[in-house]
């Protein structure tokens, strides 16, 4: 078994992207004394769309604790790619964002306080007997959402007691512990994915799965620790089928968009530039287009075949029946190009 991952502490301080980022596994007083020793005059907070509830009252204690001026981010946050920007927020001189962890190779826009929500709730026992009841492999790759790190090294021991070889490992830079999911990134399962017969998730909802079955050819089953549930594989063929079936489709484009985004953790516009690039050179029209959240209306009546997306590949992946044009990942754009084949089906890992 690889090293386990660095588990939630009191306070952490990192500088892989920023001296600036403090990163914190849950709200209390650390944080607050943090932010008190910053001497923020103005706080932004940020959260994702499942945390929401627990933003207010975040402001709340915010304001109580430091008398600073504190202000709530509305719009949809989709991830540590997706910090606040000064001009999002005019005058702030700190971010405490909810629910994600830094991801190492991006830079704050502001001096930024992670708060990771870590929850171990679960009982490692009970959940190892429900894994090896269900007849799983007996050689399994584990990773996990940030919220459920914590619960990964108990799990590991628990499931290895009852005979189940488990295998974790460190990601690239744009993750900041071993058997971490990101939802555009899985190095953390890829390094292991030959030493494997199958993955599990842990974890709520489907984001994360879904991503990892496209991103490994091997089944991933889900482990819900909250509800003590465990989900069987998605139908990874039929996931890749259909994609290949909407590349295959794209082969007729002439006119493509070539979406790159503004946010500072998924600005890829070197790639944006090279896919324009490859796309004239193979007889085609190729438009870089910019934006910040993308909404489906912003791409109605343009005059163009199809799209690339550059930015989270997830905005193909997930989405892509939202948009009024076919949308592809970048490895898929160069699938429609002949530059590369359908099989293997490649994941857009964003790096």
């Amino acid at each position: 078994m690889a090293s386990p991952p660095v588990t939630g502490s009191a306070e952490t301080t990192t500088d892989l992207a920023s001296s600036r980022v403090r990163v914190f596994p849950v709200v209390g007083e650390p944080l607050f004394e943090a932010l008190r020793v910053g001497g923020f005059r103005k706080i932004v907070v940020q959260v994702p769309a499942g945390l929401t509830r627990n933003a207010h009252d975040l402001a709340a204690q915010i304001r109580a604790a430091t008398g600073a001026a504190t202000v709530v981010l509305t719009r949809a946050c989709f991830g540590a790619c997706d910090l606040p920007s000064p001009d999002e927020a005019p005058g702030a001189e700190g971010a405490v964002v909810l629910g994600h962890a830094p991801i190492p190779n991006v830079r704050s826009p502001l001096p930024t306080y992670f708060v990771e929500m870590r929850d171990p709730g679960g009982d490692p026992a009970a959940l190892a007997r429900l894994v090896v009841d269900a007849g799983l492999p007996r050689h399994l790759g584990l990773v996990a959402s940030i919220q459920h790190l914590d619960l990964v090294s108990p799990l590991t021991a628990a499931l290895e007691a009852l005979g189940t070889t488990i295998r974790t490992a460190p990601g690239d830079r744009r993750l900041t512990y071993a058997a971490q999911a990101l939802g555009c990134n899985y190095t953390t399962a890829e390094a292991v994915a030959t030493d494997v017969d199958a993955f599990l998730f842990l974890g709520t909802g489907r984001f994360h799965p879904l991503g990892l079955a496209f991103a490994v050819d091997r089944p991933v089953y889900s482990l819900d620790p909250l509800r003590a549930t465990l989900e069987p594989p998605l139908d990874r063929g039929a996931l890749i089928r259909r994609r290949q079936l909407l590349v295959a489709g794209c082969r007729s484009a002439r006119r493509w968009g070539i979406l790159a985004s503004t946010f500072v953790g998924q600005d890829r516009s070197p790639m944006a530039r090279a896919l324009q690039a490859k796309a004239i050179a193979h007889g085609h029209e190729a438009e870089i287009l910019l934006f910040g959240r993308l909404d489906p209306s912003d791409l109605v009546g343009r005059d163009l075949d199809a799209y690339v997306c550059t930015a989270c590949p997830r905005i193909a992946l997930d989405d892509s029946d939202l948009y009024p044009k076919p949308m592809l990942t970048a490895p898929e754009f160069l699938m429609a190009l002949g530059e590369l084949p359908l099989e293997p089906y490649r994941f857009d890992t964003y790096h």
